[in-house]
């Protein structure tokens, strides 16, 4: 019976990362289509969000828990990239401080995503281990408590990381297939997790804490698997962030990272796998259409521009009319599924 009930909810949210998935590509394909170096660059950029998010998704949407402390593990795999792939003679410049093992590497950014998730993944299960015994705000609080202590380290441990120095040489990758790649992974772990008995386990924890404590469910646990998860998605997307920009720096991955997949989130449905992956490419669209918009638009001729700062201005008011109108996201806790047959 129970075998049958697995098989069944399966087959009813396989649509959804399916729908996902496409959606995904079909920014990829029009991407290809263009041809334009910044065009694709922005497909790029949007991708990389997808990873991210989707990596907040596996802990907040399923433990209700708000995580202020997540770009942490963005931070932990971005810099794993920089010490596995730049070469070696600009490494003893930058990073004279690396043990000579670390020095002396140089893999392929595949590897080098892999063993980011691997090395994020680790210290969230050494930091979940404590964090994961508070509740509500304190949790939150603390979260962002650990993102405020991997920040001061990396940002003054500057034989290792070049302290608050820009650490340059990572190969960038400007094909957009790669991140379409860790876009699409992400998608499917974070849909495996939800359908997963752990993934039901934690949902039924954020809904009803109090009946699933008297059911004999762990709570910490189950946040931990989450926590560790989505750390490592997290850590892969900070890989591909240093691989799409060239580039890592600590403040890359603090507060203005936070706030925006935060912010992409909770406008898309922090419940919602799909609420996730929709909040990111509208607000990267309408982020993007701004930005043409503030650096002039050729009409005939006349050049419309609109004044610097109203980008900032726009993504708000739809933030507050989207969370005025919709306060849970603008998928709720729906997700995107093929119309059942009657």
């Amino acid at each position: 019976m129970r075998q049958t009930s697995s098989l069944t909810i399966l087959r009813r949210s396989l649509a959804t990362p399916v729908i996902l998935i496409l959606l995904l590509v079909a920014f990829a394909i029009l991407s290809w289509a263009v041809g334009s170096r910044p065009f694709n660059q922005t497909i790029i950029d949007m991708l990389v969000q997808v990873t991210l998010v989707t990596g907040l998704y596996i802990f907040i949407g399923n433990s209700g828990v708000i995580s202020f402390g997540h770009a942490a593990f963005a931070c932990l795999g971005g810099y794993v990239v920089a010490w596995t792939t730049i070469r070696p003679i600009m490494k003893k410049n930058a990073m004279p401080g690396l043990p000579d093992w670390l020095m002396s590497m140089e893999i392929g950014w595949w590897a080098a995503a892999g063993l980011a998730a691997l090395w994020a993944a680790l210290w969230a299960g050494i930091f979940g281990a404590i964090l994961m015994r508070l509740s509500g705000i304190a949790a939150s609080i603390a979260t962002f408590a650990m993102l405020a202590m991997i920040n001061a380290i990396y940002s003054n441990w500057s034989g290792v990381t070049g302290g608050t120095s820009s650490i340059v040489g990572i190969p960038i990758i400007r094909s957009v297939w790669p991140y379409l790649g860790v876009a699409s992974l992400a998608v499917i772990v974070a849909w495996a997790y939800s359908i997963s008995r752990q993934g039901l386990i934690l949902r039924a924890a954020r809904d009803e804490p109090t009946a699933a404590r008297a059911s004999g469910v762990d709570i910490p646990r189950a946040r931990l698997i989450a926590f560790i998860l989505s750390g490592a998605v997290m850590g892969a997307g900070g890989a591909m962030l240093a691989l799409s920009i060239g580039v890592v720096t600590p403040n890359s991955f603090y507060l203005g990272l936070t706030f925006t997949t935060l912010s992409m989130l909770v406008v898309g449905g922090m419940a919602s796998l799909s609420g996730a992956v929709l909040g990111v490419l509208i607000l990267s669209s309408l982020i993007q259409a701004l930005r043409w918009l503030e650096a002039g638009v050729q009409i005939g001729d006349t050049t419309f521009a609109l004044p610097g700062g109203v980008q900032e201005i726009g993504l708000g008011l739809v933030m507050i009319l989207i969370l005025m109108f919709r306060p849970a996201g603008i998928m709720g806790n729906r997700e995107l599924n093929l119309p059942r047959r009657r």
